[in-house]
């Protein structure tokens, strides 16, 4: 098995282990233990440790941005794209993407890689509400608002009943896909300035 496994098969068992135990999870021996294979195969791959961490992080940023994104694009019609991301972001524990900003604390390498991946994925959002007809500004407001609140929920310890959630969810669509009085509010606001 040692010979068939993949750098991209190490990836896989980092982002694993990293999303159930966290950063100090991600070294050649237990990985290898894991896998059932020997640190060599790790070292076939990866010159080092260092080396690894940045395929790691580099692989999150695929799995976490990157296919998702992809996958909305290629989705089927019917339901807004938009609707579509929110609600798979909301549906699940995201371990991964809380062990991911935890390592950040500490790692700068970790902290780049997390607001890479905030900024596209923000810019991605952006783009969405844009093309509901809302305004840059506008926008560019809400995407950070839903951002916001993932991360929020991201990080959140105690997930909500399955009908709370689904209430949440929901207003939260709402919120993000609003359009004309939203508008009104806005100029309202910019005018009080």
């Amino acid at each position: 098995m040692a010979d068939q496994l993949s750098a991209t098969d190490w990836l896989e068992a980092g982002l694993k282990a990293l999303a159930a135990n966290g950063f100090p999870a991600l070294k050649a021996e237990p990985l290898a233990k894991a896998l059932g294979v020997s640190r060599g195969s790790f070292y076939w791959h990866f010159a080092d440790l260092n080396a690894y961490h940045a395929a790691v992080l580099d692989h999150w940023r695929e799995v976490a941005a990157e296919r998702v994104i992809a996958d909305l694009e290629t989705g089927e019609a019917g339901e807004s794209p938009l609707s579509r991301l929110l609600r798979r972001s909301f549906s699940g524990r995201l371990m991964l993407e809380k062990a991911v900003r935890s390592w950040a604390t500490f790692d700068s390498r970790a902290r780049a890689a997390v607001q890479a991946i905030d900024r596209r994925r923000l810019e991605y959002v952006e783009g969405l509400l844009r093309g509901t007809g809302l305004p840059a500004e506008t926008a560019q407001a809400r995407a950070q608002i839903l951002y916001w609140a993932f991360v929020g929920y991201a990080l959140s310890d105690k997930p909500l009943p399955r009908a709370k959630q689904d209430a949440v969810l929901h207003e939260l669509i709402r919120m993000a896909l609003a359009q004309a009085d939203d508008m009104q509010g806005t100029a309202m606001l910019k005018a009080n300035r």
